[in-house]
């Protein structure tokens, strides 16, 4: 697996407008809405992609439904790496469950063009290695 950089860093909330009012209203960051729910910015200094993810929205992208399974650790946090293409995504995944991991889903593109695979570790992070085209039309910092 070839890392690349980070791509992005979540929040994981399980009460979202209580997370913004500490990241958006106290601390200031610059997150907009994107009308579901979910607050980001790609204009952090030193971060691609910093997000304020709802629980119910990782629970959707990780299982298919809205619900966090409660057999499930709850996750507090979402990192994803990024490599090189979308290819190297499916490859990172079976390198991952041969060295023992459980992927929560297998790669798949999303719908803004992202190519993803996560995991949850045992402390509750959401582990994701990720290909997204628009981070790569720039030099990583």
């Amino acid at each position: 697996m070839n890392v690349l950089f980070i791509a992005s860093v979540a929040v994981v909330a399980a009460d979202p407008p209580e997370s913004r009012k500490l990241f958006i209203d106290t601390i200031g960051l610059p997150l907009e809405g994107e009308g579901d729910g979910y607050y980001s910015s790609g204009s952090i200094a030193g971060s691609k992609h910093f997000g304020v993810w709802p629980l119910s929205q990782a629970a959707e992208a990780c299982f298919g439904t809205t619900k966090w399974p409660a057999d499930r650790v709850v996750p507090q946090a979402s990192i994803e790496f990024d490599v090189e293409n979308a290819e190297a995504v499916a490859a990172a995944g079976a390198e991952l469950q041969r060295a023992g991991f459980e992927l929560l889903h297998p790669a798949r593109t999303e719908p803004w063009g992202q190519t993803v695979i996560r995991l949850l570790t045992a402390d509750g992070l959401i582990v994701g290695i990720s290909y997204v085209p628009s981070f790569h039309e720039e030099e990583p910092a």
